[in-house]
């Protein structure tokens, strides 16, 4: 195994709340009421849809507001990885991943490990720069077993729900996690800071139409099957579990444009880096190689404030 290099599990697709879109030359998150599930592919136009999302529009009468999943492993923690992450806004990046006790920096000296004071308690969190940051890694279909969607939030909703479910759901099952039929919901609340707006989340429960008997009837049943074909559930979820543990961070390089793009929009003023530390913001619109038609215009609009034509005589 590759040393430093985070072995994740495989992903088919993406599992979205919403889009990015483009406005006045800039790609900005659009939050939405439905789920969008796509493919890794992704085009001038935006990311190609996947076969899955279709079906499940045309079952649900347009919106997608659940989907049918099973997790690939028992233990909670490698099916929600959850974490307060803070990325360096100019490559994407991840540079300090802790969990309000420890965490791992990298810095000018190379990888530290650190005390984490979570981000109201730390002075290289201000402005927003670190959030709490999971990532869900579901199957949908019996394709493939292995292969997984992952469903990425900062919303402190989503992941609180997330991992109270799947403590519970794990202790309820009696360590059958895997085995479980079960389907991600999007709720809608209001709170006071939205302004009486609904802001979606995401749950996580037994498949519609099954009690809990019934669905943990189905999941001892399946884990008999299992366990009598040879599946060993305990050595996979090892296995995972050594291959998330062998980088330091998760994210890799190609998904970083993605994560700036989904969860760090255009911010209106410049993060300054720090002693010792590499962090820093410079506008996505600032790194293009070429300015849009928009900025052009900008330019030469500020360009004849700044120098008026003289008056004819």
């Amino acid at each position: 195994m590759i040393k430093g290099l985070a072995i994740t599990p495989p992903v088919l697709g993406r599992i979205s709340i919403g889009k990015v879109v483009e406005k006045n030359g800039m790609r900005l998150p659009e939050k939405d009421d439905q789920f969008t599930i796509t493919s890794q592919v992704q085009t001038r136009d935006g990311w190609v849809l996947h076969p899955v999302d279709e079906q499940l529009r045309k079952d649900q009468g347009g919106k997608i507001r659940t989907i049918p999943v099973r997790l690939l492993f028992n233990d909670p923690g490698l099916n929600f990885r959850a974490e307060y992450c803070l990325f360096d806004r100019t490559s994407g990046r991840p540079l300090c991943v802790g969990n309000g006790d420890t965490c791992k920096r990298s810095t000018s000296e190379g990888l530290q490990s650190l005390p984490c004071p979570s981000p109201d308690g730390c002075p290289m969190a201000k402005g927003g720069a670190c959030k709490p940051y999971g990532r869900l890694n579901v199957a949908i279909g019996d394709d493939d077993l292995l292969g997984s969607f992952v469903f990425r939030t900062t919303g402190f909703n989503s992941i609180r729900t997330l991992t109270a479910r799947l403590s519970y759901l794990q202790a309820l099952s009696g360590n059958r996690l895997a085995c479980l039929p079960l389907e991600i919901r999007l709720r809608g609340k209001s709170t006071r800071q939205s302004h009486g707006a609904p802001i979606y989340y995401v749950d996580l429960i037994l498949r519609t139409g099954l009690s809990m008997e019934e669905a943990l009837s189905q999941a001892n049943a399946l884990d008999l099957t299992r366990r009598d074909a040879g599946f060993d559930q305990a050595a996979l979820d090892t296995a995972a579990q050594k291959g998330l543990l062998n980088g330091a961070f998760e994210d890799s390089d190609d998904e970083a444009e993605q994560v700036l793009e989904e969860f760090y929009p255009e911010a209106p003023t410049t993060i300054q880096p720090q002693a010792g530390s590499q962090i820093g913001y410079i506008s996505r619109k600032a790194r293009r190689e070429k300015p849009t038609l928009h900025e052009l215009i900008m330019q030469r609009a500020q360009g004849l404030q700044d120098h008026p034509a003289p008056p004819n005589n």
